[in-house]
C-alpha cells in the first residue's frame, strides 16, 4: 500500500485587509514595527489554521512576513529581499519601467529591462491594454542597485517569520512547515555598480543568503528555495540566446544555489522553479526538457514546478526520462494564471498520471507558485479546496 500523497502550496497567500493595510502605513512611516508584529501574529495564526483545516499536510506562513503592496502583487516573493539584503541602494525606479539593461556572462547574455521581455514585446498591444488583465492593479514598487558588498541584514525578520509559524503550528497542529525564501540568482536580478565579475556577486549572494536558509532550517522547518530565474529568466534575455549559452548561464545559478546550502540538511531544502506569476501569454518560455537535469543538480529533497499551467502541464513526460533517486516531485495542479477552479477530478487524474510515472511514494501535490497577489482570495481558496478535495480522491483511487 502506497503512502498517502501529501499536500502543500507554493508560498504566497492572500492576505487579510487588516495586513494589507498594516503594510502600507509601516511604508508610510504611519505605524510602528511593534504594532505590526502584533497583527502579524494574529495573521499568520488564522493563515495557518486555515490551512490545517483544508487538510493541507506541509503549511507556511502566508508569506506574510514578506511585505507587498497590496492585493495585487505579482513581486512581493523577491521585493521582501531588499530590506534584509545589505549593499543596496534603494531607487525610486519601478522595475517595469526600468530602462537599465544588465550584461552577464557567459556568452555576453544580457537581461534586458522588464518591459523589453521576448513575451511582452510578441503580444505588446495585450501588455498595454488595461482590458487584458494582464497587470490590472499592480501598484508601482520602487527597486533597489547594488553599490556595495551584498550582506545579509534581516536577521531579526526572519527570525520573526521562524516565530510566528512554528507558535502558529504549535497553536493548529500542524506537523510541517516551510518558509519561501529568494534564492541567490534571483536575488542579484539588479542593476548592479559594484560587482566587476559575476560570479564574485553571485558567491556573495550566496553567503548572505545562506544565513536567512539556515535560520529556516535550524528551526526544524523546510526552506523554500524560489528559484525563477532558473526558467523565467530564459524570457528575459533579448535577444534569445542559444540553448547552451543559457544553459552555461544558468550553471552559475545552480552552483549559487548549492553554495548557500552547504551544512544543511536535503530533506528539509524545496526548490521551487517556474516561469514567472504574471498573468501573459507565456509563449517564450523555454522547455522544462533544457533546464531539467540542471535544476536537479541542486541539493534539495523536494522539486517544486509548474504542472497545471496551460504552457507546461504536457511536460509531465520528462520524469519518464529521469531517475529521481530519493527525491520527491512537488507538481502544481492548480495554477495561479487563470480564475477558472480547477475540478478536483482534475487534479486527481493530474496526480494519477504523476503517480504512474514516478510513483504516489514520490509526490506531494501542490500549486504552480503563489496565490497570494495574483488572484482573487476568494477564487485562491477555491482552489486550495480543489486541491485537497482532488488529492484525497486521487488518494483512494491508488490505494493509499
Amino acid at each position: 500500500m502506497n503512502s498517502p500523497i501529501q499536500i502543500t502550496h507554493v508560498g504566497s497567500l492572500p492576505r487579510p485587509e487588516a495586513l494589507l493595510t498594516a503594510n502600507n502605513r509601516v511604508a508610510a512611516g504611519e505605524m510602528e514595527m511593534g504594532e505590526l508584529d502584533s497583527i502579524l501574529t494574529t495573521a499568520v495564526e488564522d493563515v495557518v489554521r486555515k490551512q490545517v483545516e483544508l487538510g493541507i499536510d506541509i503549511v507556511n506562513d502566508g508569506e506574510y512576513g514578506h511585505a507587498t503592496s497590496g492585493a495585487v502583487d505579482y513581486g512581493a516573493w523577491w521585493n521582501y529581499s531588499f530590506y534584509r539584503i545589505g549593499g543596496l541602494t534603494m531607487t525610486d525606479v519601478d522595475r517595469w519601467a526600468n530602462p537599465e539593461r544588465v550584461r552577464s556572462t557567459p556568452g555576453n547574455i544580457r537581461l534586458t529591462s522588464f518591459p523589453d521581455r521576448r513575451d511582452r514585446a510578441r503580444f505588446n498591444e495585450a501588455y498595454t491594454d488595461p482590458s487584458s488583465g494582464i497587470f490590472t492593479g499592480r501598484a508601482k514598487v520602487a527597486n533597489p542597485k547594488i553599490t556595495d558588498k551584498i550582506t545579509y541584514t534581516g536577521q531579526d525578520l526572519v527570525q520573526r517569520d521562524v516565530r510566528l509559524l512554528r507558535s502558529a503550528m504549535e497553536k493548529t497542529g500542524a506537523k510541517q512547515g516551510f518558509i519561501a525564501a529568494i534564492s541567490p540568482g534571483s536575488a542579484a536580478r539588479l542593476p548592479n555598480e559594484y560587482y566587476a565579475d559575476e560570479k564574485a556577486l553571485l558567491s556573495d549572494m550566496a553567503d548572505a543568503l545562506a544565513v536567512e536558509y539556515r535560520a529556516i532550517t535550524d528551526a526544524g522547518l523546510i526552506v523554500q528555495i524560489d528559484a525563477p530565474d532558473l526558467a523565467e529568466a530564459w524570457d528575459q534575455i533579448n535577444p534569445e540566446p542559444s540553448v547552451e549559452d543559457f544553459q552555461a548561464w544558468l550553471q552559475l545559478r545552480i552552483d549559487a544555489i548549492n553554495q548557500a546550502l552547504v551544512g544543511i540538511d536535503p530533506e528539509l531544502v524545496r526548490l521551487h522553479i517556474c516561469w514567472g506569476s504574471w498573468h501573459g501569454p507565456h509563449t517564450t518560455d523555454i522547455d522544462f526538457a533544457h533546464i531539467v537535469d540542471q535544476c536537479l543538480q541542486v541539493k534539495a529533497k523536494s522539486f517544486s514546478f509548474e504542472a497545471a499551467s496551460p504552457r507546461h502541464a504536457h511536460e509531465w513526460r520528462i520524469w519518464e526520462e529521469r531517475e529521481l533517486g530519493q527525491r520527491k516531485l512537488v507538481p502544481g495542479l492548480v495554477s495561479h494564471s487563470t480564475n477558472i477552479v480547477e475540478h478536483p477530478q482534475l487534479v486527481a487524474e493530474r496526480l494519477e498520471r504523476f503517480a504512474a510515472v514516478v510513483g504516489a511514494e514520490n509526490l506531494i501535490a501542490s500549486t504552480d507558485c503563489g496565490l497570494g497577489g495574483r488572484i482573487h482570495r476568494q477564487i485562491a481558496w477555491a482552489k486550495l479546496e480543489a486541491l485537497a478535495e482532488g488529492t484525497q480522491i486521487a488518494n483512494q483511487r491508488l490505494g493509499s
